[in-house]
């Protein structure tokens, strides 16, 4: 591997980087917030990498992309959104002591992307070389899925800088994942005076979730888990209407079309109820077999690295339903994602940079 030793990796230059990310805050959905974390971004990537950094603008906020020039071969892919919303870096600051880095957003995916950049940095060629970092992962991803395919397909390869799995595998395949939103419509009645004449959502509700949660098939690694309900309004009335709303993981395209038909023809148990269904598995699922190409290449970079499928989805499940090589979980070593613990392990911030650059090195050259 070549790297440009004026510019090797340095710890404290990525502490310097994450915490300017991090303290930027940016809370999916606030596209206002987005802008200026995508400008942080951009300045970061500038600062270590040159060239320019360029805004290519979403409903959903800014995505950040740039290239080293030449022919694509490689693509860099991360996201800068996170599920915090403003305010909670007051209530939880950056810190990078005791051998960890903590704050909201800090393990995803900021680690990541800050590992990344200035593993990138360490190169002394970046032909080739682009790097996307968008805005709305976290969501779902609207609206820069269709800019993700585009230039995954031009590269031809694409490493994820999501965090890394338990003790730092490299995650090589992932579930698909979507969410369903059932919406049951009764009629209301007084509870006391006239029950039978309502329609009463509330137990239709029951009845689905019954049914929705049987069409799970464990042994086939698929989860099919109703996870918030809401009905009613007062406590005297027949709740005319419910909703039902359903967590979906599956680690094959039959069983993602065994689901999603299944959902189409759900029937009301209660004469006079109405269903209606929305959502679909939105992300597909990333077989192993995409990553098994380049997590080679990683094993031979970091010996005893470990790699594993896990349930949660990301960017990289668009790339490799193309049927480009990808591979996921390149970001930090940590935990606690989503949650208040949330944490990067500083000791392995150097190391997974200079993975990320030994991979984008062979990808170059092969």
């Amino acid at each position: 591997m070549t790297t440009n030793r004026a510019v090797d990796v340095s710890v404290d230059a990525m502490i310097e980087d994450l915490r300017a990310l991090v303290e930027a805050e940016s809370p999916s959905h606030d596209v206002e917030a987005l802008t200026a974390s995508a400008r942080v971004v951009a300045a970061i990537v500038e600062k270590r990498l040159g060239g320019q950094a360029v805004l290519v603008d979403g409903e959903a906020g800014p995505h950040v992309h740039w290239s080293g020039g030449g022919e694509p071969r490689v693509l860099v892919l991360g996201h800068h959104d996170t599920v915090f919303p403003l305010g909670t870096l007051h209530l939880r600051p950056f810190r990078a002591e005791g051998g960890y880095a903590t704050g909201p957003g800090v393990f995803d995916m900021l680690g990541g992307l800050v590992q990344a950049v200035h593993g990138l940095a360490s190169l002394d060629d970046l032909t080739g070389v682009e790097l996307l970092v968008t805005a709305d992962e976290e969501v779902g991803s609207p609206t820069s899925r269709a800019l993700i395919e585009e230039r995954a397909r031009a590269c031809g390869a694409v490493l994820v800088v999501e965090g890394a799995a338990e003790g730092g595998a490299l995650k090589t395949g992932r579930k698909g994942c979507g969410t369903f939103r059932v919406a049951i419509r009764g009629r209301a009645s007084h509870a006391g005076l006239e029950p039978a004449a309502g329609v009463n959502a509330l137990i239709e509700a029951a009845h689905q979730v019954l049914d929705i949660a049987s069409l799970s098939r464990p042994a086939l690694g698929t989860t099919v888990t109703p996870t918030v309900a809401s009905a009613g309004t007062v406590a005297n009335t027949v709740p005319a209407q419910a909703t039902v709303l359903v967590d979906v993981r599956v680690a094959s395209v039959e069983e993602a079309k065994r689901v999603e038909s299944a959902f189409v023809v759900l029937e009301p148990h209660l004469a006079g109820a109405d269903i209606s269904v929305s959502g679909n598995i939105g992300r597909p699922p990333m077989p192993e077999s995409a990553s098994a190409e380049l997590f080679a290449v990683a094993q031979a970079l970091l010996p005893g690295i470990e790699g594993v499928s896990v349930g949660g989805g990301s960017d990289g499940n668009f790339t490799a339903a193309l049927g480009v090589p990808t591979l996921d979980g390149l970001g930090a070593v940590g935990g606690g994602a989503h949650a208040d613990h949330e944490y990067v392990v500083i000791d392995a911030m150097a190391e997974r940079a200079h993975l990320i650059a030994g991979l984008v090195h062979t990808r170059q050259h092969a």
